[in-house]
């Protein structure tokens, strides 16, 4: 009885799994056959207790087969390979996602996306996907590592269903502050330098 419990649950994960990632691909299918983009990029800052966000207007590049950069101003994230750098006036961290835990999903959920759902994200362990309406909605939740120092605690990505682009990225802290990157205004195959990325 335990083992066709046991058979019966593995199932049912196994079919909602399938369906996630069937719901996912259909979501970024237009970025299948796109090598570059650009797109508007508003930037909003929340930090818990405070009545005014403060929102800044800048732009998303990417460029197949890993590399994005959020440019609002002076400010800036950029996935460069497994590198990343965030950049906020004249502070500047960089890591590798090879080497940081907090990152390595963000960075594979991300490729994903932009190569068209190319590979499965919903067997990674610490990925949950559900939809809203007909927007996909991506969570991660790292997995923290020993004396290493969480910048993040979660990262939300929402994919706009109807018109299969990413629609917004919220990087989530601690105490309900968050940075969000809203996109719109899409322009697929759009030229973009590698030089951009540095």
């Amino acid at each position: 009885m335990k083992k066709i419990l046991s058979l019966t649950i593995a199932l049912l994960v196994s079919i909602t799994l399938f369906a996630q990632n069937a719901d996912f691909q259909k979501a970024v299918a237009k970025y299948k056959n796109v090598s570059s983009l650009t797109a508007t990029a508003v930037r909003t800052t929340h930090k818990a207790g405070t009545a005014n966000d403060k929102s800044v207007s800048g732009k998303l590049y990417v460029k197949k087969p890993s590399k994005v950069l959020i440019q609002n101003g002076k400010d800036a994230l950029l996935m460069n390979g497994t590198s990343f750098t965030m950049k906020k006036g004249a502070l500047k961290a960089k890591t590798d996602s090879k080497k940081d835990n907090q990152y390595n999903t963000f960075h594979d959920v991300l490729e994903s996306i932009f190569s068209g759902g190319a590979t499965d994200i919903s067997k990674l362990s610490d990925v949950k996907m559900s939809k809203s309406g007909s927007n996909v909605i991506i969570t991660i939740t790292p997995v923290p590592q020993a004396k290493k120092r969480m910048m993040f605690s979660s990262f939300i990505l929402t994919i706009d269903g109807k018109a299969q682009e990413l629609r917004s990225i919220r990087l989530v802290k601690k105490a309900g502050a968050y940075t969000e990157y809203v996109f719109s205004n899409y322009k697929l195959g759009a030229s973009v330098a590698d030089s951009q990325f540095k």
